[in-house]
């Protein structure tokens, strides 16, 4: 029977380890971590914290994960993880900037054997997380800002309308950079009324109440997406959207809801449209010639219903021909077309 010899057989030697930065989300409630996180969790060596009042700790003991609480240098982490060892680092808030830089210069420096080091992500943020830091902000902008914690639904009232204006601003002159920025002030004149409209003692509602109404808006005026019904073109949509309003609503005329403070033209636009969708028969009504400025009125009435009929937004049309009319301007003073105000 043959057999084989070894010769001059190098013994096994473990590797240098594993270190693991875990990282979680504020904005997932403590203990829903991923699969893996739990699986590194549990087959680690040792568990380390720097915070002691990580929210997620309490969970984590109670999972039957013992977690040291300590702040290890780079070059004790590094002993740590000798024999094999697998460390993991449940990074605080900040991410642990301080250790993977010390890990960093380490590895650079070439004279130490670097264990494993992998970044695991353990809670991953949902589409609209961004929005509980927002209110998070608020809440606190609202107690501690000599401004803010002044304000009224009447003292905001301007911003809205300005803001507002801003943002079509953005969207007709196609900057994608203004666009996003003027978003986010739009939205920040929605939380901030939010916040306001909690201290009212007679009738309170937060920004949960604002989001849960338009959502349940949103869901009964699409009952071809959350219900039974059907419609496969825009303005089948638009029909369940109208039908399903006037049920809510129970208006007893079709200019209820319409802003008598909005632009002219867009106010003259939507008592056209009401007109046009109802079926209804009204004459637009003429001047009788004696007064100039009634005369024009009736005119500009008669070219925003024409429009309306069209498709066009009168409104937004009259600002394009406004620009064209800038731009002119500017050239004849010699001073380029481009706005710099």
């Amino acid at each position: 029977m043959g057999y084989v010899r070894r010769v001059n057989a190098i013994p096994d030697v473990p590797g240098p380890g594993r270190i693991v930065l875990l990282t979680t989300s504020h904005r997932v409630a403590p203990g829903l971590l991923s699969w893996p996180a739990w699986q590194a969790l549990r087959e680690a060596d040792r568990v380390l914290c720097a915070d002691s009042a990580h929210p997620q700790l309490p969970y984590l003991r109670e999972a039957g994960t013992a977690v040291d609480e300590g702040t290890p240098t780079a070059e004790e982490l590094v002993d740590a993880c000798s024999g094999g060892r697998t460390v993991v680092v449940v990074a605080t808030g900040e991410g642990e900037p301080r250790l993977t830089d010390g890990l960093a210069r380490l590895a650079g420096s070439g004279r130490v054997r670097m264990p494993e080091l992998e970044l695991l992500p353990a809670s991953y943020d949902l589409p609209g997380a961004r929005l509980l830091d927002l209110v998070q902000v608020m809440d606190r902008i609202r107690v501690e800002c000599p401004w803010s914690s002044r304000q009224t639904h009447k003292g905001l009232a301007k911003y809205g309308i300005e803001e507002a204006y801003e943002l079509v601003e953005a969207i007709e002159e196609g900057d994608r950079e203004e666009l996003r920025e003027e978003l986010g002030d739009v939205l920040l004149q929605v939380v901030f009324h939010s916040r306001i409209a909690e201290e009212d003692p007679e009738a309170p509602f937060s920004v949960d109440d604002v989001a849960g109404g338009i959502v349940a808006k949103l869901i009964h005026r699409h009952p071809h997406v959350f219900g039974d019904e059907t419609a496969t073109t825009p303005e089948e949509v638009k029909e369940h959207w109208l039908r399903t309003k006037a049920v809510e609503k129970q208006r007893t005329s079709v200019t209820e809801g319409i802003p008598l403070g909005q632009p002219g033209l867009a106010l003259a636009a939507k008592l056209a449209s009401r007109v046009r969708t109802a079926g209804l028969d009204v004459p637009l009504p003429e001047g009788d010639g004696e007064d100039p400025g009634e005369g024009i009125g009736y005119e500009l009435l008669a070219l925003a219903a024409r429009a309306e009929a069209a498709g066009v937004d009168p409104e937004a049309a009259l600002r394009a021909a406004a620009r064209v009319y800038r731009d002119a301007i500017r050239a004849v003073e010699g001073v380029g077309g481009e706005d710099e105000g």
